[in-house]
């Protein structure tokens, strides 16, 4: 049966295009002018303020507070971490200037006279300004731990650039603390990555694999990086976040010492983690299907919408009341703890085309409104997460106003479970185990869509040895994602090197 759908491409057809369409299409975002920049639109800002406000309860719930440092970050302060730098120098903005003056030729240039006695960097990570703060901040043990975190912009110059998924400004959070032990800071490290893995899955509906990285992977001057790797539906890893055990590299660098109990001084030990605005285009890519966006309700700026079907006719006054009403009910309702979001929809467009802008932006139930279902005192209710019956028509349950009004809460978490129970299973079937190199060869040399990711055996190379594994795996497009904490049985020699195995890595292509 031949179902058209809502987007001018399908998944199948192109899925690249089809991301690019949802965007459009759901009205998330658009090009700003500048190129790698965008414009975050009311539905894709809505939706980043959702994963804000929801993640920054679980960030302060673990003894974290939020603060803000300056976007402009002097190069002398990068210059005192050289492997930091060497990580970012490609994709680092500079200011040399201060001021424009005339060309003569009715354009602007730099004024000479304007230059920066030092350049400034446009912030791309905040560990090294942050790093002089704690080296201000902390002097004794008791000045320990620091836990701080701030909601900002940063920019790197990325060289090819995707709406949310790598563009040259991005919004994230960044924490970053300081504790007195090598183990409290693993700790904290580890713990943080917790807190992203329990977010993903419980708020985005994102089922994602937590694990350490490998060595080649870690962020620039960190000891050891950990990510939460999520699939999308192309088979393709998404690196959703990281947390990073930074040592005393840092400290080191910026000179973030205290005096202990017993009177000597220390290096404090630090850690660094984030996420970012790429956490929507993992949503995008898991969720979205070939009629638009279908985001969890969790998240959802509005989770039901209701759209009259209004006539321009004597009925409409008594329609709009009738809906109103339901708006005010669902208000009083509560959904994962909150006050139920409801969105009574009255502008001036024909109610298939406002259903169906709606059914593209994912909002988890829209909820239409005739003058024979207010007759009925009924509504009919769409579910974004299964929007078609058998037949292939359009799912829209004609239900009693009140059996909806007490189910909603309900229905919105059905809708959360059934989103995260999907991408879950996908995620499942979607990694196979390969005991040899010519296995990983032979799995990517498929051609199918969606080739997943594969689980093999590591002995953690360094140095030389590690060099000629990533190369091999460049040459196949392919890179290690993590080594899962939840580790399955560890037996048999690495297959890229035949040393003994000392855990399981998965690997994939990615974005």
């Amino acid at each position: 049966m031949t179902i058209k759908h809502a987007l001018p491409v399908t998944r199948d057809q192109d899925f690249a295009a089809w991301y690019q369409a949802v965007i459009a299409e759901a009205d998330l975002a658009e090009e700003s002018g500048v190129r790698g920049c965008m414009v975050i639109r009311p539905w894709g800002y809505g939706i980043w303020e959702r994963i804000q406000r929801l993640l920054d309860e679980r960030i302060k719930a673990t003894g974290h507070e939020n603060c803000y440092f300056p976007l402009f970050i002097p190069l002398s302060y990068f210059e005192k971490e050289a492997e930091h730098v060497e990580g970012f120098a490609k994709e680092m903005a500079v200011v040399t200037h201060h001021r424009l003056i005339g060309d003569g030729k009715g354009g602007l240039v730099p004024d000479p006279a304007a230059k920066l006695e030092e350049p400034l960097i446009v912030r791309p990570t905040s560990e090294t300004v942050i790093g002089a703060a704690f080296a201000r901040w902390v002097q004794s043990w008791r000045d320990l731990p620091v836990l701080i975190n701030q909601w900002a912009n940063v920019v790197r110059w990325e060289m090819r650039t995707r709406m949310f998924l790598r563009t040259s400004e991005f919004l994230w959070q960044e924490g970053h603390t300081a504790h007195a032990s090598v183990q409290e800071a693993r700790d904290e490290t580890l713990k943080m990555l917790e807190v992203y893995r329990a977010f993903a899955e419980d708020c985005l509906a994102l089922p994602v694999v937590a694990g350490e990285k490998p060595e080649n992977e870690r962020f620039p001057g960190a000891v050891a990086t950990y990510s939460i790797e999520a699939m999308m539906q192309d088979g393709k890893a998404l690196q959703a976040g990281t947390s990073h055990f930074l040592g005393t590299n840092f400290a080191s660098a910026q000179n973030i010492r205290f005096q202990n109990a017993g009177g000597e001084l220390e290096l404090a030990n630090t850690t660094s983690w984030g996420v970012s605005t790429r956490m929507i285009g993992g949503v995008i890519m898991v969720h979205g299907d070939d009629d638009g966006l279908r985001v969890p309700p969790r998240i959802a700026p509005w989770q039901v919408v209701i759209v009259p079907m209004l006539r321009d006719g004597p009925e409409d006054e008594a329609l709009v009341a009738y809906c109103k009403a339901l708006q005010q009910e669902l208000a009083t309702l509560a959904a994962f703890g909150e006050p139920l979001r409801a969105l009574l929809d009255l502008k001036p467009a024909k109610a298939a085309a406002k259903r169906w802008g709606w059914v593209k932006k994912g909002a988890p139930l829209v909820v239409e409104v005739g003058p024979r279902d207010m007759a009925g005192g009924n509504v009919s209710v769409v579910r974004r997460d299964r929007l078609y019956r058998a037949d292939g028509k359009l799912d829209s349950a004609i239900v009693a106003r009140a059996t909806f009004v007490a189910e909603a809460s309900g229905l919105l978490e059905s809708v959360q479970a059934a989103l995260f129970a999907e991408a879950a299973a996908r995620l499942r079937g979607s990694i196979a185990p390969a005991a040899d190199l010519a296995a990983v060869e032979a799995h990517f040399a498929d051609t199918c869509a969606n080739p997943g990711w594969v689980d093999v055996a590591w002995a953690r190379p360094a140095g030389a040895a590690l060099d000629a594994v990533v190369e091999r795996l460049k040459a196949l497009k392919l890179t290690i994602r993590n080594a899962p904490l939840a580790q399955g049985a560890i037996d048999g020699p690495c297959v890229f090197t035949g040393a003994p195995a000392v855990e399981r890595v998965l690997v994939g292509r990615a974005y």
